[in-house]
């Protein structure tokens, strides 16, 4: 029976090889995922690794410029780190936000991973967390140094004046030095600026401290022993701990994030196994079809029913090991693919090997398998159904309506059960309501690809006319082909009306929530402009000294942020101009006037205040950051604005009490609106600061809404893996069923249905399943957007369910361009037939 299983898939090798292909695509995303987390996770530790190879104690505080509270290390107690039995070297560090102009004169790096820090060499003149590969490193104020992949970027040699920003005014420095490094900012894609030590800690904390030190033992010291020697001599709140402690810190980091990616991953390549199980029972389902006077004549000459089962999984079998080994071998290329567009993308990924680990590849072969197997287990059930006498019959039975009534029953239960669950889930905005909707979402589709048969014939019915009528005899022949076998049909389309209802759920949901937070922008905010540190980063006081004083500013309001004790608990505030912050934020006042902000009271939005019990007129007392207190009263009762602080107060107030202003951003109102003249303006007067980002109002919605977008692109990009095996699906279902059907197009083309009308009959019944497909997988889409949106409508300002009909309008366009594609081959098959040579097959 092995032997004929074999002889088999040699056989019938162009039938099998769309189900080769599915299984490949699957278990490429499956051991390519794994292989692709596996590399990244091995070459980051090794980093972690490697940067704390000479570290036996790091020692960190969470000291910050402007904080007076928080202690950090100074120099006396570096030296008394020095000065310690077993110590090397102790070196101090200073760290903060510092951007290197490019030379279109916009900011190197990604922003957030720009980092400055301090150079310290040691007695040799060297750092040893750095390799200077040209130049040496800053000794001067007026001094740099880059790494590598900036200095290349900004195209900078050493002697060239380099323009840095910090959370400042940007400077002018010489660069004096180009260094590699390990660093994992500079790994990530941003920047390293190192400046010379009495600079950075001017510019990061304070004269003559350092927020962390690292230690290197000496030859034979232990790293235990230095730690509780170092320990005792640090400020309260600093945390000491050992080099490979921290390096194990970081590999726990990194295989934490990496196991969510792995995830996403993952289950992006379990819906394409799950589309993939159609094709393949489809594929097995119409070969035990073609060969039952085949397999009947097994039974016939002794072989059992068990045997035959076993020959068509061993088939199955066979064909999951091609598709298994193919499939590892082109998710080895994926990875790699993944790993270079990570680069491509700007993210630098530490060199290492490419890691294939055995998980990877048992997981393959487990996959390709047991998915294969599995999916043929029905087909190879059907098949040891055969009785001997069929080898007398040279009619194939065809399934019939009466023969589905258990098949429509159960998918009629399960779709109701699923839409009942999906429903109650929506009423629920928790992570219950989420959990229940997406149970019912997958009975519900469950229940709808069962029922796929049964819905085949009345909604094809209804484009039975419109086919006859446009392209004639081609059209009802491609309509009745269509129908004529519900198993198969349904099958063909479950394929796609799986991937579109994931795309078109996503849509719904996604276009919902983007129109939401799109309207919630252009409802709130007047400003023509907001001014922000690319880094995320506070911005500087001088900033915003320079807005205010900017030609053309009509109204100028920070956004500082500042934290309120109240009794036992806390709230945000918004420290803001009194007078300019309703000119550039459309704020509805419920009661009182917010020209009190002026008089140095609040305002409050209406349902904080409800919630604390406050109203207009009364006077809170309210604790600052400097444990200062102060009685503010209440001067106006506002409608919540979703940019800003619960509670409003003037800057002037917030200011008595902050020694470092938190301005997370300036809005800004211009004379005569958004220009160019006015735009520049605001970049001239932050002195071409390329770390400032200026955002005009069509920028702040791409901001606010541009995450949903992203999200969206991503989805999208993940569910082409599913789509691409839907549409070879109905390729492979056509090129079967014309081989199937040899002796009915014979006959057609005998009684005059010429090549062209055959071709096109072919197409059109292509089209027919793949929009029938497409329909039904948009509607149901439709309907779990719907779900997954109303879960999360209460805490979405403005949600209203938007439905995209233009996105689904191209979804159904393209789904006729792919039955168009994929019956390309089939069509030209079938019309190179000979009349002759087919109507005497059998």
């Amino acid at each position: 029976m092995f032997r004929t299983a074999v002889r088999n898939v040699l056989a019938h090798k162009a039938r099998l090889l769309m189900t080769v292909l599915a299984v490949m695509l699957g278990v490429a995303f499956v051991s390519g995922t794994l292989v692709f987390t596996d590399t990244l996770g091995n070459a980051f530790h090794n980093q972690a690794r490697k940067s704390y190879d000479d570290v036996a104690v790091a020692v960190t505080t969470w000291a910050e410029r402007g904080d007076e509270e928080t202690a950090a290390v100074d120099e006396a107690t570096l030296e008394k780190i020095r000065d310690l039995d077993g110590v090397a070297e102790a070196t101090g560090r200073v760290s903060g936000f510092a951007g290197v102009a490019g030379p279109d004169g916009k900011l190197i790096g990604n922003g957030w991973s720009n980092t400055g820090s301090n150079f310290t060499p040691g007695e040799n003149g060297e750092d040893r967390q750095y390799d200077f590969t040209d130049g040496t490193g800053p000794v001067e104020d007026g001094q740099i140094a880059l790494d590598e992949e900036t200095a290349r970027k900004g195209e900078y040699t050493v002697g060239e004046k380099v323009r840095v920003a910090t959370t400042g005014p940007v400077k002018e420095y010489t660069l004096a030095g180009v260094f590699t490094t390990e660093d994992g900012a500079v790994n990530a894609g941003g920047s390293l600026v190192l400046f010379d030590t009495e600079v950075a800690q001017r510019l990061y904390l304070r004269p003559g401290e350092f927020r962390d030190v690292t230690v290197v033992a000496a030859p034979g010291a232990s790293d235990e022993r230095l730690l509780a020697a170092v320990e005792p001599l640090l400020p309260k709140d600093a945390e000491a701990k050992t080099g490979a402690a921290l390096a194990a810190e970081e590999a726990d980091m990194t295989e934490a994030g990496l196991k969510g990616l792995n995830t996403i991953l993952l289950s992006f390549a379990g819906i394409a196994l799950f589309v993939g199980v159609f094709l393949i029972a489809n594929t097995f389902t119409m070969l035990v079809s073609q060969r039952t006077r085949e397999l009947a004549l097994m039974r016939a000459v002794g072989a059992s029913r068990r045997q035959v089962k076993r020959a068509v999984l061993l088939e199955a079998g066979v064909v999951g090991l091609i598709a298994s080994v193919t499939g590892l071998l082109l998710g080895l290329g994926l990875a790699i693919g993944l790993r270079s567009a990570m680069g491509a993308f700007g993210g630098k990924i530490p060199a290492g090997p490419l890691v294939v680990s055995p998980t990877a590849v048992v997981s393959a072969f487990v996959v390709g398998i047991l998915v294969t197997v599995v999916a043929a287990w029905l087909p190879a059930r059907r098949a040891a159904k055969v009785p001997p006498v069929a080898a007398m019959s040279s009619v194939h039975a065809v399934a019939t309506t009466r023969s589905l009534v258990l098949r429509n029953s159960v998918g009629g239960v399960l779709a109701l059960l699923g839409a009942a669950v999906v429903v109650a889930g929506s009423t629920r905005s928790t992570d219950t309501g989420r959990a229940l909707v997406a149970g019912g979402a997958f009975l519900a589709l469950l229940g709808v690809i069962v029922l796929i048969p049964l819905l085949s014939r009345p909604v094809i019915a209804l484009a039975r006319p419109l086919l006859r009528k446009v392209f004639g005899v081609s059209g009802k022949l491609a309509a009745q082909n269509a129908v004529r076998n519900p198993r198969r049909t349904g099958a063909t389309a479950s394929a796609l009306a799986i991937g579109l209802t994931l795309v078109t759920g996503i849509s719904v949901l996604g276009v919902t929530l983007g129109r939401a937070v799109d309207k919630m922008t252009t409802d709130n905010i007047r400003a023509d402009y907001m001014v922000s540190m690319a880094s995320g980063e506070p911005l500087d006081e001088s900033a915003l000294t320079a807005l205010s004083k900017a030609d053309g500013v009509a109204a100028v309001s920070p956004q500082q942020a500042v934290w309120l004790t109240v009794g036992d608990g806390g709230v945000s505030a918004s420290a803001v101009t009194p007078g300019d912050i309703e000119k550039v934020f459309a704020l509805t006042t419920v009661s009182g006037s917010l020209d009190s902000l002026g008089d140095g009271a609040i305002a409050v939005a209406a349902d904080t205040a409800k919630s604390r019990g406050w109203k207009t007129g009364d006077s809170v007392a309210v604790e600052f950051q400097d444990e200062k207190k102060e009685n503010l009263k209440v001067g106006a009762l506002y409608e919540g604005n979703e940019f800003l602080s619960p509670v409003l107060l003037a800057k002037d107030v917030a200011d008595r009490h902050e020694s470092l202003p938190q301005i997370v951003e300036v809005w800004l109102a211009m004379d005569g609106g958004q220009s160019a003249a006015n735009e520049q303006a605001i970049v001239d007067a932050l002195g071409d600061n390329p770390a400032m980002s200026v955002m005009d109002r069509q920028g702040i919605r791409d901001m606010f809404g541009g995450f949903v977008n992203t999200a969206m692109n991503i989805m999208y990009a993940l569910l082409a893996m599913a789509l691409v095996i839907a549409v070879l699906g109905v390729v492979n279902t056509l090129a079967m069923s014309v081989f199937e059907r040899q002796q009915e197009i014979g006959m057609l083309r005998a009684i005059g249905l010429d090549r062209r009308r055959v071709k096109r009959m072919i197409r059109l019944e292509a089209v027919v399943i793949s929009l029938f497909g497409a329909v039904i997988g948009v509607g149901l889409g439709m309907f779990l957007g719907w779900a997954v949106g109303k879960t999360v409508s209460s805490s979405v300002p403005g949600y209203a369910l938007v439905l995209p009909w233009d996105r689904i309008a191209v979804f159904l366009v393209l789904a006729g361009l792919v039955g168009v594609l994929a019956s390309l081959w089939p069509a030209r098959s079938g019309a190179k037939l000979n009349m002759l040579t087919a109507i005497k097959t059998e």
